[in-house]
């Protein structure tokens, strides 16, 4: 794996920063942002780095720090699911992403599954992993189970910013509990690298209060869904309820207690597996948009094929060597050839002609 990556940073509305990683090289595939991010750190992490290098194998991966955390503003500036959501519209239009699938882990699902559901021409694909459609109060049933919520709370805003490593083991242990040493020492410290234990209180807080069940039932796309069956973080059967709230939805249970899987336990290459293929289906679905308007000429195929696989009209001058004015002028043809008027219902209408072929 390369660990050369490209950093931006884009605003948001309320004036955020956030962080931009991209890596590797290919179409693109986005990561939902997540709790416990750092961008620039996670290059060396012995948990994410086998991560950073499976996913970009074939793809360039995109991925950000939420806001309140790693390189984004640290400062609190309101945390919700829409604000979560509308920090995702941003990264994808400053990148100019036209259409790519779309990764959403733990909490980060609930923010995809809301993308998903609101740019429907965008997302082609999507791979939820340790996510739920309810949050911690919300699929909370008794006293006992609000409490335990409400106490976690209050561990990071105790014992966040201590110089005892005590209380962040807590959720060291929940989220990789089969980890190495080396890899708990690592996860232990980023949990204080990554944002303050105010902000990382509030962020919780935030996340307990999510509940996406409407929008998982309304998704109408390609969806894979995985959970390790030990989960201490996420309960197994919040991953199973999600994957039969998502109409066609593929559910892979994996055999694991790590919320984040770990490079050599037996779950990592069935993961992987199950990852490339459906990506795969997604590649050859791309590729076939190439040629689903029969009176395109193949200096047209190209571009439609790299619209279809998330590129913009920058990205599609360079790599094919053209200008932006190029790609343009060829895109109005294309429109034109299969009685489209925009890139997204050229994108769906290759697509759906494909599938009927």
């Amino acid at each position: 794996m390369t660990t050369r990556q490209e950093l931006r940073f884009c605003t948001s509305s309320d004036g955020t920063r956030i962080a931009i990683a991209s890596i590797g090289s290919g179409p693109p595939l986005v990561r939902a942002a997540h709790w416990l991010s750092h961008v620039e750190h996670d290059l060396e992490s012995p948990v994410w780095r086998p991560w950073l290098r499976e996913l970009t194998r074939s793809h360039t991966y995109v991925r950000y720090d939420q806001r309140g955390c790693g390189l984004s503003d640290r400062a609190f500036a309101g945390f919700s699911l829409d604000v979560w959501v509308r920090d995702l519209e941003l990264v994808v239009d400053h990148l100019s992403l036209e259409r790519f699938p779309l990764i959403g882990m733990s909490q980060g699902g609930a923010v995809a599954i809301t993308y998903a559901l609101r740019h429907p021409e965008r997302v082609s694909r999507l791979i939820l992993v340790g996510a739920y459609a309810r949050g911690a109060m919300r699929r909370a049933a008794t006293e006992l189970e609000r409490l335990e919520a409400a106490t976690m709370v209050n561990v990071i805003r105790v014992g966040w910013g201590s110089d005892s490593d005590a209380f962040r083991q807590v959720f060291t242990s929940q989220f990789i509990p089969g980890g190495t040493p080396e890899q708990h020492r690592w996860w232990t410290d980023l949990q204080r690298l990554t944002a303050s234990a105010e902000v990382a209180a509030r962020t919780l807080e935030a996340f307990h209060a999510v509940d996406v069940v409407d929008a998982a039932r309304a998704l109408a796309l390609p969806t894979l869904v995985m959970h390790a069956r030990h989960d201490a973080r996420v309960p197994f059967d919040e991953g199973r309820q999600l994957a039969a709230l998502i109409r066609g939805a593929r559910f892979v249970a994996l055999e694991s207690a790590n919320h984040v899987l770990l490079e050599g336990e037996p779950a990592w290459p069935v993961f992987l597996g199950e990852l490339q293929r459906f990506l795969a289906e997604d590649e050859a679905n791309a590729t076939g948009a190439a040629v689903a308007g029969e009176s395109l000429t193949p200096a047209e195929a190209a571009v439609l094929d790299l619209v279809a696989r998330g590129l913009g009209n920058r990205a599609i001058a360079e790599r094919l060597r053209k200008t932006e004015k190029t790609v343009r002028n060829q895109l109005s043809s294309i429109f034109d050839k299969l009685g489209v008027h925009t890139r997204s219902e050229a994108i769906v209408h290759a697509l759906g002609r494909r599938e009927r072929e």
